[in-house]
Protein backbone atom coordinates (compact mmCIF):
# COMPACT_ATOMS: atom_id res chain seq x y z
CA UNK A 1 0.00 0.00 0.00
CA UNK A 2 2.64 2.30 0.71
CA UNK A 3 4.18 1.96 -2.28
CA UNK A 4 1.27 2.67 -4.63
CA UNK A 5 0.65 6.03 -1.70
CA UNK A 6 4.75 6.49 -2.99
CA UNK A 7 4.16 6.85 -6.27
CA UNK A 8 0.73 8.51 -6.13
CA UNK A 9 2.70 11.33 -4.05
CA UNK A 10 5.37 11.56 -6.80
CA UNK A 11 2.78 11.30 -9.65
CA UNK A 12 0.82 14.58 -8.34
CA UNK A 13 4.21 16.16 -8.01
CA UNK A 14 4.66 15.67 -11.23
CA UNK A 15 6.58 13.01 -12.13
CA UNK A 16 6.31 11.65 -15.41
CA UNK A 17 7.48 7.99 -14.55
CA UNK A 18 5.43 7.54 -11.67
CA UNK A 19 2.66 8.20 -13.60
CA UNK A 20 3.49 5.50 -16.05
CA UNK A 21 4.21 3.07 -13.56
CA UNK A 22 0.63 3.92 -11.81
CA UNK A 23 -0.20 2.95 -15.41
CA UNK A 24 1.54 -0.61 -15.89
CA UNK A 25 0.69 -1.73 -12.30
CA UNK A 26 -3.16 -0.70 -12.68
CA UNK A 27 -3.33 -1.97 -16.95
CA UNK A 28 -5.43 -5.52 -15.44
CA UNK A 29 -7.78 -3.20 -13.87
CA UNK A 30 -8.20 -1.25 -16.24
CA UNK A 31 -9.12 -4.28 -18.57
CA UNK A 32 -11.67 -5.55 -16.26
CA UNK A 33 -13.42 -2.93 -16.38
CA UNK A 34 -13.30 -2.64 -20.16
CA UNK A 35 -14.40 -6.46 -20.23
CA UNK A 36 -17.70 -5.29 -18.80
CA UNK A 37 -18.57 -3.31 -21.71
CA UNK A 38 -17.93 -5.62 -24.58
CA UNK A 39 -20.10 -5.30 -27.70
CA UNK A 40 -20.01 -1.69 -27.24
CA UNK A 41 -16.88 -0.46 -28.63
CA UNK A 42 -13.34 -1.24 -29.80
CA UNK A 43 -11.83 -2.92 -26.34
CA UNK A 44 -8.38 -1.08 -27.09
CA UNK A 45 -10.00 2.14 -27.93
CA UNK A 46 -12.06 1.72 -24.36
CA UNK A 47 -8.62 0.73 -22.60
CA UNK A 48 -7.42 4.23 -23.90
CA UNK A 49 -10.47 6.09 -22.26
CA UNK A 50 -10.11 4.23 -19.13
CA UNK A 51 -6.36 5.04 -19.12
CA UNK A 52 -7.59 8.62 -18.90
CA UNK A 53 -9.43 7.56 -16.16
CA UNK A 54 -7.49 6.41 -14.40
CA UNK A 55 -4.73 8.99 -14.84
CA UNK A 56 -7.69 11.26 -13.09
CA UNK A 57 -7.96 9.42 -10.49
CA UNK A 58 -4.18 9.32 -9.68
CA UNK A 59 -4.76 13.13 -10.03
CA UNK A 60 -7.62 13.32 -7.28
CA UNK A 61 -6.93 10.75 -5.37
CA UNK A 62 -6.23 11.93 -0.95
CA UNK A 63 -4.40 8.94 0.97
CA UNK A 64 -6.27 10.26 3.69
CA UNK A 65 -9.67 8.81 2.36
CA UNK A 66 -8.58 5.90 4.07
CA UNK A 67 -10.01 4.01 0.62
CA UNK A 68 -8.10 1.64 -1.57
CA UNK A 69 -6.97 3.14 -4.53
CA UNK A 70 -8.54 0.05 -6.89
CA UNK A 71 -11.96 0.72 -5.15
CA UNK A 72 -11.79 4.67 -5.48
CA UNK A 73 -10.48 4.21 -9.41
CA UNK A 74 -12.83 2.02 -10.34
CA UNK A 75 -16.13 4.27 -10.42
CA UNK A 76 -13.46 6.90 -12.46
CA UNK A 77 -12.92 4.56 -15.32
CA UNK A 78 -16.24 3.29 -15.50
CA UNK A 79 -17.29 6.85 -15.28
CA UNK A 80 -15.31 7.84 -18.16
CA UNK A 81 -16.06 4.83 -20.11
CA UNK A 82 -19.56 5.53 -20.00
CA UNK A 83 -19.35 9.25 -20.63
CA UNK A 84 -17.41 8.33 -23.71
CA UNK A 85 -20.01 6.15 -25.11
CA UNK A 86 -22.64 8.58 -23.77
CA UNK A 87 -21.17 11.15 -25.95
CA UNK A 88 -20.00 8.84 -28.83
CA UNK A 89 -23.57 7.54 -29.49
CA UNK A 90 -22.43 4.09 -29.55
CA UNK A 91 -24.65 3.04 -26.24
CA UNK A 92 -27.70 1.74 -27.98
CA UNK A 93 -30.94 -0.25 -26.97
CA UNK A 94 -32.72 -2.65 -29.21
CA UNK A 95 -36.37 -1.51 -29.85
CA UNK A 96 -37.25 -5.28 -28.31
CA UNK A 97 -35.85 -3.94 -25.02
CA UNK A 98 -36.77 -0.74 -25.03
CA UNK A 99 -40.64 -2.66 -25.64
CA UNK A 100 -40.12 -4.77 -23.04
CA UNK A 101 -39.69 -2.60 -20.44
CA UNK A 102 -42.03 0.25 -21.63
CA UNK A 103 -44.82 -3.04 -21.06
CA UNK A 104 -43.27 -4.00 -17.71
CA UNK A 105 -43.22 -0.55 -16.32
CA UNK A 106 -47.01 -0.65 -17.41
CA UNK A 107 -47.84 -3.75 -15.86
CA UNK A 108 -46.13 -2.30 -12.16
CA UNK A 109 -48.61 0.67 -12.76
CA UNK A 110 -51.35 -1.24 -13.16
CA UNK A 111 -50.85 -4.10 -10.43
CA UNK A 112 -50.47 -1.07 -8.26
CA UNK A 113 -53.32 0.93 -9.50
CA UNK A 114 -55.51 -1.93 -9.20
CA UNK A 115 -54.44 -3.98 -6.70
CA UNK A 116 -52.45 -2.10 -4.67
CA UNK A 117 -49.34 -4.55 -5.21
CA UNK A 118 -46.06 -4.21 -6.10
CA UNK A 119 -45.13 -7.12 -8.50
CA UNK A 120 -41.24 -8.55 -8.11
CA UNK A 121 -39.24 -9.03 -11.12
CA UNK A 122 -39.98 -12.98 -11.26
CA UNK A 123 -43.60 -12.27 -10.85
CA UNK A 124 -43.76 -9.69 -14.27
CA UNK A 125 -41.31 -11.85 -15.73
CA UNK A 126 -43.92 -14.89 -15.35
CA UNK A 127 -46.45 -12.92 -17.08
CA UNK A 128 -44.63 -11.24 -19.47
CA UNK A 129 -43.32 -14.77 -20.31
CA UNK A 130 -39.73 -14.14 -20.34
CA UNK A 131 -36.45 -14.82 -18.74
CA UNK A 132 -36.07 -12.62 -15.34
CA UNK A 133 -32.48 -11.79 -16.33
CA UNK A 134 -33.85 -10.40 -19.92
CA UNK A 135 -36.38 -8.40 -18.00
CA UNK A 136 -33.90 -7.19 -15.44
CA UNK A 137 -31.81 -6.04 -18.74
CA UNK A 138 -34.82 -4.18 -20.33
CA UNK A 139 -35.13 -2.31 -16.81
CA UNK A 140 -31.76 -1.53 -16.64
CA UNK A 141 -31.50 -0.35 -20.32
CA UNK A 142 -33.71 2.88 -19.11
CA UNK A 143 -31.34 4.20 -16.66
CA UNK A 144 -29.98 7.40 -17.17
CA UNK A 145 -26.24 7.48 -17.33
CA UNK A 146 -25.21 9.80 -14.77
CA UNK A 147 -21.93 12.02 -14.92
CA UNK A 148 -19.49 11.24 -11.96
CA UNK A 149 -19.50 15.16 -12.73
CA UNK A 150 -22.96 16.30 -12.01
CA UNK A 151 -23.71 18.49 -9.77
CA UNK A 152 -25.81 17.38 -6.99
CA UNK A 153 -28.81 18.16 -5.38
CA UNK A 154 -28.97 19.94 -2.22
CA UNK A 155 -25.29 19.88 -1.98
CA UNK A 156 -25.40 23.74 -0.38
CA UNK A 157 -22.54 26.00 -0.34
CA UNK A 158 -20.67 28.16 -2.69
CA UNK A 159 -19.16 24.94 -4.52
CA UNK A 160 -21.42 22.50 -5.65
CA UNK A 161 -20.62 19.05 -4.87
CA UNK A 162 -20.37 16.40 -7.75
CA UNK A 163 -21.01 12.71 -7.67
CA UNK A 164 -17.12 12.18 -7.37
CA UNK A 165 -16.86 13.78 -4.17
CA UNK A 166 -19.23 11.48 -2.72
CA UNK A 167 -16.40 8.65 -3.09
CA UNK A 168 -14.13 10.42 -0.29
CA UNK A 169 -17.28 8.82 1.97
CA UNK A 170 -16.18 5.02 1.96
CA UNK A 171 -20.18 4.22 2.92
CA UNK A 172 -21.28 6.03 -0.59
CA UNK A 173 -17.88 4.48 -2.62
CA UNK A 174 -18.70 0.69 -1.06
CA UNK A 175 -22.31 1.37 -2.51
CA UNK A 176 -21.02 2.37 -5.89
CA UNK A 177 -18.81 -0.66 -6.35
CA UNK A 178 -22.07 -3.01 -4.94
CA UNK A 179 -23.94 -1.55 -7.68
CA UNK A 180 -21.36 -1.67 -10.35
CA UNK A 181 -20.67 -5.72 -9.43
CA UNK A 182 -24.00 -6.33 -9.19
CA UNK A 183 -25.23 -6.96 -13.14
CA UNK A 184 -21.63 -9.22 -13.62
CA UNK A 185 -22.53 -11.16 -10.45
CA UNK A 186 -25.97 -12.09 -11.02
CA UNK A 187 -25.49 -15.00 -13.14
CA UNK A 188 -23.10 -16.59 -10.46
CA UNK A 189 -25.61 -16.50 -7.91
CA UNK A 190 -28.47 -19.23 -6.79
CA UNK A 191 -31.86 -18.46 -7.28
CA UNK A 192 -32.65 -17.47 -3.34
CA UNK A 193 -29.21 -14.77 -3.83
CA UNK A 194 -30.51 -13.77 -6.95
CA UNK A 195 -33.67 -13.01 -6.28
CA UNK A 196 -32.70 -11.60 -2.76
CA UNK A 197 -29.84 -9.08 -4.37
CA UNK A 198 -32.68 -7.89 -7.21
CA UNK A 199 -34.90 -6.96 -5.16
CA UNK A 200 -32.56 -5.04 -2.58
CA UNK A 201 -30.59 -3.16 -5.59
CA UNK A 202 -32.31 -2.99 -8.35
CA UNK A 203 -36.30 -2.38 -7.26
CA UNK A 204 -35.01 -0.40 -3.91
CA UNK A 205 -37.10 -2.56 -1.68
CA UNK A 206 -36.10 -3.21 2.26
CA UNK A 207 -34.69 -5.98 3.40
CA UNK A 208 -37.87 -6.70 5.49
CA UNK A 209 -40.27 -6.07 2.21
CA UNK A 210 -37.90 -8.67 0.43
CA UNK A 211 -38.03 -11.34 4.01
CA UNK A 212 -41.74 -10.95 3.75
CA UNK A 213 -42.27 -11.28 0.24
CA UNK A 214 -40.32 -14.97 -0.10
CA UNK A 215 -40.90 -16.26 3.25
CA UNK A 216 -37.80 -16.01 5.13
CA UNK A 217 -36.82 -13.55 8.00
CA UNK A 218 -35.66 -9.87 7.68
CA UNK A 219 -31.84 -11.81 9.85
CA UNK A 220 -31.51 -14.20 6.96
CA UNK A 221 -31.90 -11.45 4.37
CA UNK A 222 -29.20 -9.36 5.84
CA UNK A 223 -26.93 -12.44 6.15
CA UNK A 224 -26.95 -13.78 3.20
CA UNK A 225 -27.03 -9.87 1.69
CA UNK A 226 -23.84 -9.22 3.74
CA UNK A 227 -22.39 -12.90 2.80
CA UNK A 228 -23.24 -11.98 -1.05
CA UNK A 229 -21.99 -8.58 -1.12
CA UNK A 230 -18.75 -9.63 0.92
CA UNK A 231 -18.06 -12.27 -1.83
CA UNK A 232 -18.50 -9.78 -4.74
CA UNK A 233 -15.83 -7.03 -3.13
CA UNK A 234 -13.09 -9.85 -2.80
CA UNK A 235 -13.86 -10.79 -6.43
CA UNK A 236 -13.46 -7.27 -7.43
CA UNK A 237 -10.08 -7.32 -5.70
Amino acid sequence: MEHIYECIRRAQAGDAAAKNQLLQENSGLIWSVVRRFNGRGEQEDLYQIGAIGLLKCIEKFDISYDVKFSTYAVPMIMGEIKRFLRDDGTVKVSRSLKELSYRAKRLQEKALKEENKELTLQEMANILEVEKEELLLALESGREVESLYASQAGSGGDTPLQLIDKLADTSENDKMMERLSLMEALEHLDAKERQIITMRYFQDRTQSDVAKCIGISQVQVSRIEKRVLSQMREALE
